[in-house]
């Protein structure tokens, strides 16, 4: 399920109508951070570096800090919100085709993945997620097509919120869950300098994982090392679990089969990178 919607809710911050709006708002679109971090901080509030650092783990808080608190001195966490919700229906329309969104005959199978995606949404506990309780404390949107990209946004961020427990239950601080993501091969090294971490930071990571046994001289991950990665996924998907046994497996696989097209649509696109630190679009 998270690969499927993942990509729903990635798009965001790729779409050419986001960096539009992006734009519109006073941010710059040089380059996709400063509003990624206004898109996915805003439902937190005017939040500071810390708290935002906090919440996303694995950026570097020097990489959070150049961005952070500036978004809200450029717009304000309301304004953000409503023109979040106008990029992601414009990208949408966009990419999963006019007619299918809102046209005289929309299509029906969006609404009912929308309606299903709903539901795993509010079935999920938002105790100790604070990405996920904040998203989910935001009022539902109308057109189905945004519904689902709320819900995959709840979804997501409550998946993500478990898997931030998981590391910190295996030891790893946030740098070093990114290199020792990267050991079993996730993403090419370089993909992940996008996180903010200096090459001294890098290494010294890989050292504290090297005198654990995770790691061996080149930095690729010993046994111990991947199984320790294996499982903290189990971990995360045990965490993550509820909201799909609350819809119940039919009702599951219903709307996996729903996702498919939208899901399509979206990789097929060429919006999202081949090559990023998620796992997007891989199987």
């Amino acid at each position: 399920m998270w690969h499927l919607l993942e990509p729903l809710h990635a798009l965001l911050y790729y779409a050419p109508e986001a960096f539009e709006e992006a734009a519109a708002l006073g941010y710059g679109t040089g380059e996709r951070w400063p509003s990624y971090f206004a898109w996915r901080a805003a439902p937190l509030g005017a939040a500071g570096p810390l708290r935002v650092a906090s919440a996303f783990y694995s950026f570097s808080p020097a990489a959070v800090a150049r961005y952070v608190p500036a978004a809200w001195a450029t717009a304000e966490p309301a304004d953000v919100l409503a023109a979040r919700l106008r990029a992601v229906d414009r990208a949408y329309r966009a990419v999963l085709g006019e007619d299918a969104v809102a046209g005289p005959d929309p299509d029906p199978g969006l609404a009912e993945a929308a309606a299903l995606a709903r539901r795993a949404a509010e079935a999920a506990s938002c105790a100790g997620r604070p990405l996920a309780a904040a998203n989910a404390e935001l009022p539902w949107p109308d057109s189905p097509h945004l519904v689902l990209w709320q819900a995959a946004t709840v979804l997501r961020e409550h998946r993500g919120d478990g898997h931030l427990a998981a590391l910190l239950a295996a030891g790893l601080d946030p740098v070093e869950a990114l290199v020792s993501f990267a050991a079993v091969g996730a993403a090419p090294e370089p993909v992940f300098a996008s996180r903010g971490w200096s090459a001294a930071e890098w290494s010294a990571a890989r050292d504290r994982l090297a005198a654990r046994g995770l790691v061996d001289a080149d930095g690729a991950a010993t046994g111990a090392g991947r199984d320790l990665r294996a499982g903290i996924e189990r971990r995360t998907d045990e965490l993550a679990a509820a909201p799909w046994a609350a819809l119940g497996p039919g009702e599951a696989d219903r709307l996996a089969d729903l996702l498919g097209g939208p899901w399509l649509a979206v990789i097929g696109s060429g919006l999202l990178p081949a090559e990023n630190t998620l796992g997007i679009g891989k199987v």
